[in-house]
């Protein structure tokens, strides 16, 4: 099978602007995982809910990320957790809009209180939320839109075992064959420690992030995941 969906002249133009980001995610969407349809985002009295609960109005670019895609737990929601209309909170410093979670609760992802007049404002993340003394809303993504963007491929990652998998062991020649026969993707560096490593591949019908020496894979069908385990040597978790 090739691939019908362009992902790297995708991100480069959904770097641009939110409305190329969310037909990045309706591409990838349609190419690897199931096409969006119209009930799979959350609906304007959902959002309008949630903004007389809160108090706040949502930034236009999270309003849309939520019609889009809100209720698509195989693009938000695999590892870590996009919050449902209802579920959005204000910090406890009252500081961020939160809307996303890790799964084990590490750290939290929101946008500033005073960026909310933004239509796209920048993403941050509250990690070390076990340490209240290290607390601090830091910069992750430039604009929400981005982020939501880093979501969808980020939890495309952890599909059903037979499209996904981990390399956790790599061979040492791994990282030389991985950058002769993948392609990076023109993905921006991640801004918060702890992810200065990572960095995202393209290969055949594969997605591929490589963190550090370690890979997560995501393929469109069970025979490129196959292939790209005999590419890459080392000790693979489903493989």
């Amino acid at each position: 099978m090739t691939q019908t969906f362009d992902v790297r002249q995708g991100l480069e133009d959904a770097r641009a602007n939110r409305e190329a980001a969310w037909r990045f995610v309706r591409g990838f969407a349609q190419a690897w995982v199931e096409p969006l349809t119209d009930g799979d985002g959350f609906t304007e009295e959902d959002l309008a809910a949630a903004e007389e609960r809160l108090g706040v109005r949502l930034p236009t670019a999270l309003g849309e990320m939520y019609r889009l895609l809100g209720r698509r737990q195989d693009l938000t929601s695999n590892h870590d957790q996009l919050l449902h209309p209802d579920q959005l909170y204000i910090d406890t410093h009252g500081q961020a809009l939160v809307f996303k979670e890790e799964n084990q609760g590490a750290c939290s992802w929101g946008v500033l209180l005073t960026d909310l007049d933004q239509a796209d404002p920048g993403v941050h993340v509250l990690a070390d939320l076990a340490d209240r003394h290290a607390q601090r809303w830091e910069p992750w993504m430039e604009r929400l839109s981005w982020g939501a963007v880093e979501m969808v491929l980020a939890e495309s990652l952890h599909a059903p075992q037979h499209l996904s998998d981990f390399l956790y062991e790599p061979d040492p020649e791994y990282t030389q064959i991985l950058e002769e026969n993948c392609e990076q993707l023109p993905f921006p560096a991640y801004p918060t420690s702890g992810h200065e490593g990572i960095r995202w591949f393209l290969g055949a019908d594969v997605l591929l992030r490589d963190e550090d020496g370690c890979a997560h894979v995501r393929a469109r069908t069970e025979n490129a995941l196959d292939a790209v385990r005999a590419l890459l040597p080392g000790d693979w978790l489903n493989g």
